[in-house]
C-alpha cells in the first residue's frame, strides 16, 4: 500500500513539473509601431483593441500620430509564434485610412488576434469625432470637439474636456469625466460615476457605486444605482434619482418635476430661498423637515408631508423607505 502511495505521489510530481515546464516554456514578444497621417480638416476616427488600453490627446491639426504597444503570447491556437505575430504587425499595423476617415485596430487575420494586445497612443486635432472601444482595459481621452463614444468591457474611463455629446459604458470600472459641453449618457456594471461641469442632460446608472454630477448648465438628470449615494448639483431641469440602498442630495431649480427615491438612506434638497413648488414627501421611517413654509393640503400624516410652498409649482416627490428627509 505504502509502495503504491509513493508512486502516487511521483507520478503527481511529475505532471506538476511537466505543467511547469510548459508554462515556463510559453514565448511572450513585445514590440511597437508608430505612423504619422496627414489629415485636413475634421477628422472621424474609429479605435478598438481586444486587450490594451487607449489614450487620446489633441495636437496638431493636420496630423494623426499613432503608437502602437504590443504584447504577445504564444497559442495552441495559432501557427504563429508570439515574436512572428509581433514582426507581422510592426510591419503592416492594424491601421485605415480613407481621407480623413481612419480605422484603427481591425485585425482580419484570426491568428494575429490570438493572445496578441495592442495598447495606443493617439495625438489628433481637436477637430475629431471619436469611437473608442476596448475588450479589457482603461481609456484616457482629453480635449477632442467629439461627440465621443468610449465603451470598454473591464476598466476605468477618464474623459476630459470634450466639446460636445459623450457617451460611456464600462462592464466594471469607474467613470470620471470633467468639462462635457454636450450631453452626457454614462453607463458601468460596477464603479463609481463622477461627472464635473456637464453641460446638457444628463442619464447616469450603475449596479454597484456612487454617482456625483455637477452640471454647469441647464438640462434633465436621471442618475440610478442599485447600491451607493447620489449627489446631484446645480441641477436647472427635471430631475429622476433612484437608489436601492444609498443616501440622496440634490440642489438647483427645478423647471419641472423632480422625483427622487432610496429605499435605504436620507435625502436632503437645497433649492432657492424664495422658489415656489409643490411637495409630496413620505418616510416610512424618519423625520420630515422642511425650511420652507409649507402649507399643507388633506389631512396632515406622521410619516407623510403634502401641501404648496408660496402658491405651487413643479412638483418635489421624494420617498425613502428609511431615512428622514430635509428640505433646504
Amino acid at each position: 500500500m505504502k509502495r503504491q502511495w509513493r508512486w502516487s505521489v511521483a507520478w503527481l510530481a511529475v505532471v506538476v513539473l511537466g505543467v511547469a515546464l510548459a508554462a515556463g516554456a510559453e514565448e511572450t514578444a513585445e514590440g511597437s509601431f508608430t505612423r504619422t497621417l496627414n489629415v485636413t480638416g475634421a477628422v472621424d476616427l474609429e479605435v478598438k483593441t481586444g486587450a490594451g488600453s487607449i489614450q487620446v490627446r489633441t495636437g496638431a491639426a493636420d496630423t494623426v500620430q499613432v503608437l502602437g504597444k504590443i504584447r504577445a503570447r504564444d497559442s495552441w491556437k495559432s501557427s504563429l509564434s508570439a515574436e512572428e505575430k509581433v514582426k507581422r504587425l510592426e510591419a503592416n499595423p492594424p491601421i485605415e485610412q480613407n481621407g480623413n476617415i481612419i480605422r484603427i485596430g481591425q485585425i482580419e487575420d484570426e491568428d494575429l488576434r490570438e493572445n496578441v494586445s495592442i495598447s495606443y497612443e493617439l495625438v489628433v486635432p481637436a477637430e475629431t469625432k471619436l469611437r473608442s472601444a476596448t475588450g479589457s482595459g482603461s481609456q484616457t481621452v482629453d480635449g477632442i470637439k467629439g461627440p465621443l463614444e468610449a465603451s470598454t468591457g473591464s476598466g476605468e474611463l477618464t474623459l476630459s474636456n470634450v466639446g460636445s455629446d459623450v457617451r460611456a459604458s464600462t462592464g466594471s470600472g469607474g467613470i470620471e469625466l470633467r468639462s462635457v459641453q454636450g450631453s452626457l449618457k454614462a453607463s458601468t456594471g460596477s464603479g463609481g460615476i463622477r461627472g464635473t461641469a456637464i453641460a446638457g442632460t444628463v442619464t447616469a446608472s450603475t449596479g454597484s457605486g456612487t454617482i456625483t454630477i455637477d452640471k454647469s448648465g441647464p438640462g434633465d438628470v436621471e442618475a440610478t444605482t442599485g447600491s451607493g449615494g447620489i449627489e446631484v448639483n446645480g441641477v436647472r431641469g427635471l430631475l429622476r434619482v433612484r437608489t436601492g440602498s444609498g443616501s440622496i442630495r440634490a440642489e438647483g431649480q427645478p423647471t419641472g418635476e423632480w422625483n427622487l427615491h432610496t429605499a435605504s438612506g436620507s435625502i436632503t434638497v437645497r433649492l432657492p430661498a424664495e422658489f415656489a413648488f409643490d411637495l409630496s414627501a413620505r418616510s416610512s421611517s424618519g423625520r420630515i423637515h422642511s425650511v420652507h413654509p409649507v402649507t399643507v393640503t388633506g389631512t396632515l400624516e406622521r410619516r407623510e408631508l403634502r401641501g404648496k410652498v408660496r402658491g405651487g409649482g413643479p412638483l418635489l416627490a421624494l420617498s425613502t423607505s428609511s431615512g428622514s428627509i430635509r428640505i433646504e
